[in-house]
Parts: structure tokens; sequence; C-alpha cells
């Protein structure tokens, strides 16, 4: 049984999709990447062991505008440790400071930077996307589907979709097969190397699986950004 196209119209009021080429600075790519639209099917519905999400295509329905922001980010990560450790409920949770002042941290550091984003704004896309099993559960993708689309059509998700940054919410509506949809905004652009995915595609994944960058050739034409397999020669893995 072949996988079927499943459709989303997604939009929100602000998306980053940071050019990994801006080292300090965050820029966005002028249109999703697949590893982001790939989030917003997962976080509507997900089963790493049993399936992964194969995103095809993203029809941009606005061109891209941007709209630089200032933002504070964190600089440390907690531990892994601590959290394993808290988690055993052997110990009690360290807290991460971001600000505050001598009295309270012992030290006039900060723990948080503040830094400039090239965002993007009032973004709207129709993203496809097909469940492709994994080996021994071909059998379920019938059901899988039916279970995807029950959940995008009553808006449920395991947890909210974003643009790139979790600040950023990404609200999302089932597309139906006989619907008749916008048309694609009249934007072509070649936009050189775009990260496809920041972990390995070919196999379920792990919470303890390392990253795995690969990258392809974006190209979009009359707003429509084709996307390659993962397992294909267009895809370049490390």
């Amino acid at each position: 049984m072949q996988p079927k196209v499943q459709i989303l119209k997604v939009w929100g009021e602000l998306a980053c999709f940071t050019n990994p080429v801006t080292k300090v600075e965050r820029f966005s790519y002028p249109v999703i990447t697949p590893s982001a639209a790939r989030g917003i099917f997962d976080a509507i519905y997900c089963k790493p062991t049993e399936f992964s999400w194969q995103v095809t295509k993203v029809e941009m329905l606005e061109f891209p505008r941007y709209i630089a922001l200032r933002r504070n980010e964190v600089k440390d990560k907690i531990p892994v440790a601590s959290i394993l450790k808290w988690q055993s409920n052997s110990t009690e949770p360290e807290p991460l400071w971001a600000d505050g002042d001598r009295d309270s941290l012992g030290t006039d550091a900060k723990g948080r930077t503040q830094r400039q984003t090239m965002a993007l704004k009032n973004v709207r896309y129709r993203l496809h996307g097909e469940i492709r099993p994994w080996a021994g559960f071909e059998d379920r993708l019938q059901g899988l589907e039916s279970q995807f689309r029950r959940r995008a059509s009553a808006g449920k998700c395991f947890c909210q979709p974003c643009f790139g940054c979790r600040e950023f919410p990404a609200y999302f509506e089932l597309v139906e097969p006989d619907s008749q949809p916008e048309d694609p905004v009249p934007y072509t652009a070649d936009l050189g190397w775009m990260v496809y995915d920041v972990f390995d595609l070919s196999r379920p994944g792990t919470e303890w699986d390392p990253p795995s960058i690969s990258l392809f050739r974006a190209q979009v034409t009359n707003g429509i950004l084709h996307i390659p397999e993962y397992g294909s020669t267009d895809v370049k893995k490390p």
C-alpha cells in the first residue's frame, strides 16, 4: 500500500528558520526548512518506533517578509546528569539562572545574552507529508494515517507546533483532498544549500541520538519548494 499525502495549512505571526551560515546573529531562510516542517507533523502525531514523516513539498502562501528582533537567549544548558538525577528523584532540580543580581547569584555575570534576529513575519504555508512506516509496521499504514487525520482535524497535538523557535507558535488546519486551495505566491529563488535535517532519518531515532546534519540544494519555483527523499543522492549527508 502506497502512503497518502497528508496536507496541513500552517500559519503564524513570526518564524525563524536559522541559516547556519550566520554564526552569531540569527538570520532566517525565506521559507520553512524540511526539518521544521517535519517537526510540525511530529508535534501533531508521532510514533518514532513505528514510522517517520517524509515531507515532500512546501507551498508558500505569502511572500517572505522580514522583521528585526532583539531576543534574550540563555547561554548555558542544564547538565544531562542533573536531569537524570532529578528524574530518578535522587536530587532536587538545579535552576538555570538567566538573570539576577549579586545577592541572588553571587556574581555579576549574566546567564543570558542578547542576539539580533532577522525573523519572518505573517507566514503561511501548505505542507505536504507522508507517513513512512518502519520495517514490521507496514501493515499499520492505513491506521496510522487515520489516526493522524483524526488528530489534525480536531486540532489536537502532543505539543504546540512552532516555526523554528518555541516562542513562535504555529497554528494548523488539515486540508481535505477535495478542497480548492489558494494558489502559491509567484515567488522564485535559488536558496543554495539548505539544512535538510539535523538527525539521521534512515532509521528509528532515540532521544540519545547525536546530531547528523544533512543538506540539499533548495530551489523555490512559483512558490513551491520540492523536497527530495532523504535517501536520494540529492541530499548530502555526513
